[in-house]
C-alpha cells in the first residue's frame, strides 16, 4: 500500500453551509489536521460531489476519506469507494447544525473562531481525521469454509428448513433422533386448516413433505441419530453424529436448530384431575387416541360421547407456564370436531380464558360456534371431580353469563402447552468454553435467546439459527415460515464467512479482534464476558479466538484491563486519540463546560439522528462519539477524558435487564457492571464518580434525549469544572 493520503470533504448542503462559518472550519482543519486535500461541496452526495472525491482518489492518491456531512447511518452506499479506500464519516449535520442550541455565553473575543457551532463542527471533523489516521486496512482471515448446512430435527420445521436450503443449491444433513421423520406432525390425526375457507380440519400434509425431503439428492438424512459434539466455528464446524451404530464426522458450515417442542408435564396439574381421575387426558394424548381410532374412555374403553376441554391448562399461569402456547385454542377446536364426527349426538364443551384464533382462523372458530354440538364459554375453573359412573364433573364460573355451570362428561381434555427442547434436553453438544448449550430465556422456560425484534432467528451462538418451537410456540403454518427464515439466515452466514465478513448486527464488517498475546495476563475476562461464546481458552487461560463466531461488538476489548485487544478500525488507542482531539475550554468564557457522550450505534445513535431530524435541540457543550456497544467501553477512555479536562462523560446505550433490547445481548448490562471499575479509576484521579453516568434509551425514545443531556449537564455544573481542566 502506498503512503496514506487523507482527503477531507465538507458538505454545505442540508442547511450546513447556511449556518456554518465555513472559512473558520477550513482554516482550523487545514492547520490542525494537514490533509492532503481539503474541499467543500454544495451537495457532496450528488453525482458531481462523489465524482470529485473519486477524481482525487484516482489522480491525487487519496486513500483515506473524511466526509464532513450527514450521519453515517445514511448515504453509506454513496460514499463507498471500494476496499482500498477507508472512509470516516464526521456527522456535522445531525450532531451539530440541526441540533445546535445556542448557549447563553459572553461574547467571545474572536467570534469567527470560537463560536460554539464552529467549535462543534471542527471537533467532529478533527475526530474523524484522527480515527482515520489510526485505522488500518482490514486483513481478511483466509478460510476454506464448508457450505453444508446441518438441520437438527426432522419435524415440520426441520423438513421445511432442509428442503428450503437444498432448493437453493446447498448441501444439507438432516439429523433426527427418532427412527423416522415427521416429528409430532406425523402422529397427528388431522391438522388445522391451511386453505380457504378455513372452516374444516385437513389431512396431515407432513407425509408429502417427508417424500420431498427423502427424494432430494442434496439432503442426507440421518435417523436414530444422536449428536455427540459440535466443535469449531461457522464455516468450519466439525460435527460428530452417532447413527446406526456408527459415528459420522461431518464438516459443517452452519446449523438450523429445529428440535421442536415437548408437552408441559401434566403431572403438575393434579388440581385438574390429571393422574387422579382416569378419564382426564391431555391434548397430546387425545391426538394419539384419534390417530389410532380409539376415542374411548381410558377407564373402561367405552366410546366418548361427551368431552370437555380446559384451555390454558398450566399456561398463562405464574405457577406453571407464564406464556400462551398459541396453538391450543385451534387444537381444541379441531379435537372437539373429532368428538363430533364419530357421533352426531356427541357433545363437546370448551372452557377458555380467552379464545385466540388470529386472522383468517376466526372462520374456524365461527364454524365451531355454528356446530350445535360444540359449546364454548369464557370461564374460570372451580373444581374437577369424578362421579360414581366414572364421568368427570367440571364446575366452572361462566364469566360471560355470571353463572356457575356444571357438566359431567366422559372425557376431560387438558390443553397443555409447549416447552422447547433445548437446554433441559441437551439437544446441543457444543465444544465451547462457555458450555455445551446455547443460552436460553430463563424467564420463559428455556426458549432460544435472541433479539426478538431485530434478529428473531439468531441464537447467541453465531452460525446456529433457531426455528420453530425451540424459538417460541407456534403453529405448523408459522413454523414453515420460520424454517424459511432460519434457512436463509444460515445461508447468509455461509456467504458472510466466504467473504470474510461478520454477520448480524454488523453485517459486512471485515474486521475482527486481534490479540497481543505478549501482554495477555490470562485473566479470562474476555472469554467470560463475550456474549456470543466466541473465545475459547487453553489450560492456562490464554484466549483462543474463533473469528467467524465473533459479532464484532468489542465487548472483549472493553473487558481487557491490559488493552491487548483491538480491531483494525476500532481500538482503545483510536478512541483515546479521538477524545484527545476534542477542544476543551479552559473556562466558561471560552465555551463553558465540555461533556463527552459515548453512544451505542444500535439504539442510541439512531435515536440521536431521529431527534435531530425532528429539530430537537441540545447543549453545544456536548460531543458525541459513536461506539459499537457500551460493552466495548474501556476504562482507559474514561481516564483519558478526565485527564484531558472533560467535565463529564455520559454513556448512552440500550436498555438492559430481563427485557433487554441490546443487539449485543449484554453490552449495556456489562457496562453497568463495570461502573465500579470506572468509579475506582475516578477515585484515583480524585474526581467525583458522578461525573460518569450511564443512561438507558430505546430507539423510539429520541424525544427524551435533550432532557437527558440537559439534566446531566446541570448536575455536572453543580460539581464545578473538572479540576484537570487547563493542564
Amino acid at each position: 500500500m502506498a503512503d496514506n493520503k487523507t482527503g477531507v470533504y465538507i458538505c454545505t448542503g442540508c442547511e450546513i453551509g447556511d449556518n456554518l462559518n465555513k472559512e473558520a472550519v477550513r482554516e482550523y482543519i487545514d492547520e490542525e489536521c494537514s490533509p492532503a486535500v481539503l474541499k467543500e461541496h454544495g451537495f457532496l452526495c450528488s453525482k458531481e460531489g462523489v465524482a470529485e472525491i473519486q477524481n482525487d482518489i484516482d489522480n491525487e492518491g487519496v486513500n483515506k476519506v473524511c466526509i464532513g456531512a450527514c450521519s453515517p447511518r445514511v448515504m453509506w452506499d454513496v460514499f463507498d469507494f471500494g476496499p482500498s479506500v477507508l472512509v470516516e464519516r464526521a456527522n456535522i449535520r445531525e450532531l451539530a447544525v440541526w441540533s445546535f442550541r445556542d448557549p447563553e455565553l459572553p461574547e467571545p473575543e474572536d467570534d469567527e473562531m470560537s463560536d460554539p457551532l464552529t467549535m462543534m463542527v471542527r471537533d467532529y471533523i478533527r475526530m474523524g481525521v484522527v480515527r482515520l489516521e489510526k485505522t488500518d486496512y482490514p486483513e481478511r482471515e483466509p478460510l476454506e469454509p464448508s457450505n453444508t448446512i446441518m438441520v437438527l430435527g426432522g419435524g415440520v420445521t426441520g423438513l421445511n428448513a432442509a428442503l428450503g436450503a437444498a432448493n437453493t443449491g446447498y448441501d444439507v444433513v438432516l439429523v433426527e433422533k427418532e427412527d423416522k421423520l415427521g416429528g409430532f406432525a406425523a402422529k397427528m390425526y388431522k391438522q388445522t386448516p391451511t386453505k380457504h375457507p378455513y372452516t374444516e380440519a385437513e389431512q396431515p400434509s407432513v407425509d408429502e413433505l417427508i417424500r420431498k425431503v427423502e427424494g432430494n439428492d442434496k439432503i442426507k438424512v440421518l435417523t436414530k441419530a444422536e449428536l455427540q459434539l459440535i466443535k469449531g466455528a461457522p464455516g468450519k464446524y466439525t460435527v460428530t453424529v452417532k447413527s446406526g451404530g456408527e459415528e459420522h464426522e461431518l464438516f459443517i458450515g452452519s446449523v438450523v436448530l429445529a428440535t421442536g417442542w415437548k408437552p408441559y408435564d401434566a403431572s403438575k396439574l393434579g388440581h385438574l384431575g390429571y393422574g387422579k381421575i382416569k378419564n382426564v387426558v391431555t391434548n397430546v394424548e387425545l391426538e394419539t387416541m384419534a390417530k389410532e381410532g380409539k376415542l374411548q374412555r381410558p377407564s373402561d374403553g367405552q366410546p366418548v360421547k361427551s368431552a370437555a376441554f380446559i384451555q390454558c391448562a398450566g399456561q398463562r399461569d405464574p405457577e406453571h407456564l407464564p406464556y400462551c402456547s398459541s396453538v391450543c385454542c385451534m387444537g381444541s377446536l379441531k379435537q372437539a370436531g373429532y368428538i363430533r364426527e364419530k357421533d352426531d349426538d356427541a357433545k363437546a364443551f370448551i372452557f377458555y380464558k380467552d379464545m385466540r384464533t388470529p386472522g383468517v382462523f376466526e372462520n374456524y372458530y365461527r364454524a365451531a360456534q355454528d356446530d350445535p354440538g360444540i359449546f364454548l364459554t369464557k370461564s374460570e375453573i372451580q373444581e374437577v371431580s369424578e362421579d360414581g359412573d366414572g364421568k368427570v364433573v367440571v364446575k366452572v364460573t361462566d364469566t360471560l353469563l355470571g353463572e356457575d355451570v356444571e357438566v359431567a362428561v366422559d372425557l376431560l381434555v387438558l390443553a397443555t402447552g409447549m416447552l422447547p427442547t433445548i437446554a433441559e434436553d441437551a439437544v446441543l453438544k457444543l465444544g465451547y468454553r462457555q458450555g455445551e448449550q446455547i443460552p436460553d430465556l430463563e424467564l420463559f422456560n428455556g426458549f432460544a435467546d435472541s433479539n426478538y425484534i431485530c434478529f428473531p432467528y439468531e441464537t447467541r451462538r453465531t452460525g446456529i439459527y433457531a426455528a420453530g418451537c425451540v424459538r417460541q410456540p407456534m403453529s405448523m403454518g408459522t413454523a414453515k415460515d420460520d424454517a424459511a427464515g432460519a434457512a436463509l439466515k444460515s445461508i447468509q452466514c455461509l456467504e458472510s464467512v466466504n467473504h470474510g465478513v461478520a454477520v448480524h448486527p454488523r453485517s459486512g464488517d471485515p474486521t475482527y479482534p486481534k490479540f497481543n498475546m505478549v501482554r495477555c495476563t490470562q485473566c479470562k475476562r474476555c472469554t467470560e464476558e463475550c456474549p456470543f461464546g466466541a473465545l475459547d481458552d487453553d489450560e492456562k487461560g490464554t484466549p483462543e479466538p474463533n473469528t467467524t463466531r465473533c459479532r464484532r461488538c468489542g465487548t472483549c476489548m472493553g473487558a481487557c484491563p491490559e488493552r491487548v485487544i483491538s480491531f483494525d478500525n476500532y481500538s482503545v488507542s483510536m478512541l483515546n486519540e479521538a477524545i484527545g482531539a476534542i477542544q476543551v475550554p479552559e473556562d466558561e468564557e471560552e465555551g463553558g463546560y465540555r461533556i463527552l457522550c459515548l453512544v451505542c450505534e444500535n439504539d442510541a445513535y439512531p435515536a440521536l439522528d431521529m431527534a435531530a431530524m425532528r429539530k430537537n435541540k441540545w447543549s453545544a457543550s456536548i460531543r458525541f462519539i459513536g461506539i459499537r456497544c457500551l460493552g466495548s467501553v474501556n476504562t482507559q477512555w474514561i481516564a483519558e477524558s478526565m485527564s484531558k479536562g472533560i467535565d463529564g462523560v455520559l454513556l448512552l446505550g440500550c436498555k438492559y435487564g430481563d427485557d433487554y433490547q441490546c443487539h449485543f445481548i449484554k453490552g449495556s448490562e456489562l457496562c453497568n457492571m463495570r461502573m465500579d471499575n470506572i468509579g475506582e479509576t475516578l477515585e484515583r484521579l480524585q474526581v467525583e464518580s458522578e461525573r460518569v453516568q450511564q443512561k438507558q434509551i430505546s430507539i423510539d425514545e429520541y424525544d427524551k434525549i435533550p432532557k437527558i443531556i440537559d439534566d446531566f449537564i446541570e448536575e455536572i455544573e453543580g460539581y464545578g469544572p473538572n479540576p484537570y481542566k487547563g493542564f
